[in-house]
């Protein structure tokens, strides 16, 4: 204990002891400047320096743009942004995904791959309707059928037919080329779409409004554009010797979009084969387009 005391006491000493700081000139030895100082002073100097020099560094960094010049440290305005890019990024990357698996089904429908064993839901709702209306009938339902019937025979609608068509019923299509259908639509041997001929040179115009999806030559069916519609509605239109309109192009109904033609493989003469496409299924252009 003792000799703790003794070094206490020395060490205060030390902090007291006055030291003088001089700077001369170096060629005259004149006295310029002169600071009295202690230990003391020196580490109560440096320490609030030091705490000054902390705060005024954490200041910069929390309320000033110099932050941002700091690395490592991420903006909020700039991991914002990061946040909503990624999700933008996400969200194209799904609808490219889409497109892709649209294109691809396309140009199954183009080559004649496209699968039709696949129940469309016209086909479903008449399954349907055939299990209900097979039913056990009580008397009352019988008599109330009765009447229904009798109300709706002569009626000015198609009935159930047109109920199950009532998706594209609505729309006024515009006929694409004037001739004669030599082949109809039958999906059992997969001519998914009817061919139409007509003379030399004669345009082909858009049945609806809509987007060019589709441009392009195959060997198979050759020249070939397809327009995407509203209400999952879709043309296609093969053997054209010309294409007029590009992929991404808008069209109106009647504008012209190619010139008939005798290109691919499958073609026998110059003709125009078209294609109506409902939520992913062929359906009969004759019904619903006058040519």
């Amino acid at each position: 204990m003792p000799i703790l005391k003794a070094y206490r006491r020395k060490l205060a000493r030390n902090l007291k002891s006055k030291f003088r700081l001089v700077v001369l000139n170096d060629q005259t030895l004149e006295e310029k400047f002169a600071l009295r100082l202690t230990p003391m002073n020196v580490l109560v100097f440096g320490g609030t320096f030091a705490l000054s020099l902390i705060t005024i560094t954490l200041y910069l960094i929390a309320f000033t743009p110099i932050r941002e010049y700091i690395p490592g440290y991420a903006d909020v305005n700039m991991r914002r942004s990061m946040v909503n890019m990624t999700l933008k990024t996400d969200t194209l990357l799904g609808k490219v995904s889409a497109q892709e698996h649209f294109i691809e089904n396309m140009m199954k429908v183009i080559n004649g791959q496209a699968d039709s064993t696949k129940p469309t839901r016209k086909q479903v709702a008449e399954q349907l309707y055939d299990s209900i209306h097979h039913l056990e009938k009580s008397e009352a339902d019988s008599q109330l059928r009765l009447q229904i019937e009798g109300g709706d025979r002569y009626a000015l609608d198609g009935g159930t037919e047109k109920a199950f068509s009532s998706g594209i019923g609505s729309y006024s299509f515009f006929t694409p080329l004037k001739g004669s259908v030599t082949t109809k639509f039958n999906t059992a041997q997969k001519h998914y779409g009817i061919d139409i001929v007509s003379g030399p040179n004669e345009v082909i115009k858009s049945a609806l409004d809509g987007t060019v999806v589709i441009a392009n030559f195959t060997s198979e069916t050759g020249y070939v554009i397809g327009v995407q519609h509203s209400n999952n509605l879709f043309t296609l239109y093969k053997h054209n010797s010309a294409l007029l309109k590009n992929v991404g192009d808008y069209v109106k109904a009647g504008e012209v979009i190619a010139v008939i033609g005798n290109t691919g493989e499958y073609s026998s003469g110059p003709h125009l084969h078209l294609e109506l496409w409902f939520n992913g299924s062929p359906v009969n252009p004759l019904d619903y387009i006058s040519f």
